[in-house]
């Protein structure tokens, strides 16, 4: 498997996204996101089979992999990773492009999507459209709760004794195949003088104070205008119910929806068909 080009993306606000590129760098661009507590080895095995047609750019965003974390005191909300991104795409004067994202790459891309219309030639969503809603059940307890996370202690982060104990530790959350977890594990672990640890921001654990109302996405995914393709495991993942799915999509002009048997990483265990439902 070709190795991948890494590329570090400063961006004006003095943070720095990492990003890892395969494919010729004349060829239509796609741009990937992968989703939350994740890094651009979630991509491990699809994007070389996307090179052949894309110039496929995994971004790194904020706080995950080998991107820069936020400044102390600051906080990770979906509205801010839509401007990192878009401040990523103009750092890498990508005028044009296809975008891919999962899972909470998914819901940001949606956001993207609808920012900048006229620079998003297809929209590839896995496992997400639009950012987690807000009924108002757990509003104000929700604001409560990030509110008290930010006074309270960060807990120091586990160090595993070596690698496949951080991929046990992973599959154990996720539920997610120890092969098809190593490229996020390997890509996510930091050496240290007693073993190793997670390199993400910790603060990426802590709830967000306030979501969009679902009438509010609804809204912004009224704005996406590129052709969408919408992939959903199949069964369904219990935060992403058919339901809501089907409401949302609703609200996009242009967009056709599909269901794959298999798990929340759909492009880690069936790399192959989803390649071809992207080039297709």
């Amino acid at each position: 498997m070709t190795a991948p080009i890494e590329e570090r993306i400063p961006l004006r606000s003095h943070l720095t996204l990492t990003a890892q590129m395969w494919g010729k760098p004349d060829a239509p661009p796609l741009l990937a996101l992968h989703g939350w507590l994740d890094n651009a080895g979630s991509f491990a095995f699809l994007a070389p089979m996307l090179a052949k047609r894309w110039r496929v750019i995994v971004l790194e965003l904020p706080g995950h992999g080998h991107s820069g974390h936020l400044p102390a005191g600051s906080t990770y909300h979906y509205l801010d990773y839509v401007s990192s991104v878009l401040a990523a795409v103009d750092a890498l004067h990508l005028q044009r492009y296809s975008l891919l994202g999962h899972s909470l790459g998914a819901g940001i891309g949606s956001l993207v999507a609808a920012a900048r219309p006229q620079c998003i030639e297809r929209l590839y969503l896995i496992e997400g459209l639009g950012p987690l809603g807000d009924d108002g059940t757990n509003t104000l307890q929700r604001f409560r709760d990030a509110y008290v996370s930010t006074t309270t202690k960060t807990k120091a982060k586990r160090v595993f004794a070596n690698i496949d104990q951080a991929i046990s530790a992973r599959t154990l959350a996720s539920g997610l195949r120890a092969d098809l977890a190593r490229p996020i594990v390997e890509r996510g672990l930091i050496e240290v003088e007693d073993g190793w640890r997670w390199r993400s921001d910790s603060r990426l654990t802590r709830p967000s104070p306030v979501r969009l109302a679902e009438s509010q996405i609804g809204a912004l995914l009224s704005g996406i205008e590129a052709p969408t393709s919408l992939l959903l495991a199949s069964p369904f993942t219990p935060y992403l119910p058919t339901a809501l799915m089907q409401a949302r999509a609703a609200h996009v002009n242009r967009i056709t929806l599909t269901h794959m048997e298999g798990g929340h990483h759909l492009h880690l265990e069936h790399p192959d068909a989803v390649a071809a439902w992207l080039i297709a």
